[in-house]
């Protein structure tokens, strides 16, 4: 289901012109042997190397997949003061979106105060890439790498465009999993952001059939780094034997009947986005029973997925500007907090950034205040963690 809006950037401050070259750095990386950082899937759960189930509080910070080719905020603030204050506010994980043409040599970061962070003057984009999961893992949180375009001008139906065919995405994942491979920091890969359109699901079309392209990608990364997890999305609709229609990435009914199956077990987590009507009006937004009819709308097209015992469900994209018990979009978000809940799901929360014209942010325009009606509403799914600093890994108190 088209969303009505794109995520737009706003471009300020004007950075500095310099040369790059893209493998110029080489991250820290952390001892694998002695951190445990990497987890697997047991039934729905992702749990750790000891068996111990994962305490995940996540949220998307973007920018990376934009013509800024950096994160946004930083032509307000310093990358350290943001994500001390992400930190603070008890989130560990970050889904961290990008887009294939961050990579290209002729791509430069754009609106940074350097002043404020003085650490990202000539880097390049990907340099920025890992100087945020350098940091994030030094307050002990975790990444997933998202790439959610293939250009950065906008978001594309299937996962390769004529400029960027599948053998470009394919190469790419294969890079970062070997960039990251040693560091634990980076968990897992989310193949493609909100497949829709031509895009389908069971149909064994190799050019349309987004399971069998997200097995091809999954196994070409776990062949480099067999230690990530491997989010898949779902599509709008083109389910072999179900063609209704749901969210862009939202609609994985098709997982029944056809399953994403790797060559490493256990490395799966399905991630539907879900949005409410401040995005788009949609028809069970009309019934005379919402917001009760939500729960059976989200187990028919992902929760199942999780109550079945099948896969872990990480939620990748959710959220809306109203969080109050009696507009349709607070309604509609307070009820699916509740679901997220009831069912012990995943969440990566859409987003820190106030620059999400459809959503806003748990940041407010300011850059710097943190929307706590927002934040009460989430208080409710987010669990106690424990932050190991220098270790990226946080576990359950």
């Amino acid at each position: 289901m088209k969303r009505k809006s794109m995520k737009k950037p706003f471009l300020v401050i004007a950075s500095l012109v310099m040369g790059f070259t893209l493998y110029g750095y080489t991250p820290a990386s952390a001892d694998a042997a002695s951190v445990k950082g990497y987890y697997h899937t047991q039934g729905n759960k992702i749990v750790d190397e000891s068996g111990k189930e994962a305490v995940f509080n996540g949220l998307n910070w973007f920018g990376l997949e934009t013509p800024n080719y950096t994160l946004h905020g930083l032509w307000s603030r310093s990358m350290d003061d943001v994500l001390d204050q992400v930190k603070k506010e008890g989130y560990n994980l970050i889904r961290l979106p990008y887009s294939n043409q961050l990579f290209d040599f002729t791509s430069r970061p754009d609106s940074i105060d350097y002043y404020k962070n003085p650490d990202l003057v000539g880097l390049t984009p990907i340099q920025i890439m890992d100087k945020l999961i350098e940091k994030a893992g030094q307050r002990g949180i975790q990444v997933i790498l998202d790439r959610h375009r293939a250009d950065s001008g906008g978001q594309s139906e299937l996962w390769y465009t004529s400029k960027y065919p599948e053998s470009r995405w394919i190469s790419d994942w294969k890079m970062l999993a070997d960039r990251y491979k040693d560091n634990p920091t980076v968990i897992g890969a989310d193949l493609h952001n909100e497949p829709h359109g031509q895009a389908s699901w069971g149909t064994g079309n190799i050019s349309t059939d987004w399971r069998l392209a997200a097995q091809r990608a999954g196994n070409a990364i776990l062949s480099v780094n067999p230690n990530w997890l491997i989010l898949v999305e779902g599509v709008d609709h083109n389910v072999q034997g179900n063609n209704s229609q749901y969210w862009w990435g939202g609609n994985l009914t098709g997982v029944a009947k056809y399953p994403v199956v790797l060559d490493v077990p256990n490395r799966v987590v399905y991630s539907p986005h879900d949005y409410g009507p401040g995005v788009s009006w949609q028809p069970w937004f009309n019934e005379s029973s919402f917001p009760s009819n939500l729960p059976a709308v989200w187990d028919q097209n992902w929760g199942y997925i999780s109550k079945q015992n099948i896969a872990p469900v990480l939620v990748g994209e959710f959220g809306g500007r109203n969080v109050d018990l009696s507009s349709p979009e607070g309604k509609w978000q307070n009820a699916l907090v509740d679901y997220i809940g009831a069912n012990n799901l995943y969440f990566t929360y859409w987003d820190l950034n106030p620059n999400s014209g459809d959503t806003g942010g748990l940041l407010l325009d300011d850059w710097v205040t943190w929307n706590r009606p927002k934040q009460d509403m989430l208080s409710r799914i987010m669990k106690p963690v424990t932050f190991v600093t220098g270790q990226a890994k946080a576990t359950a108190e």
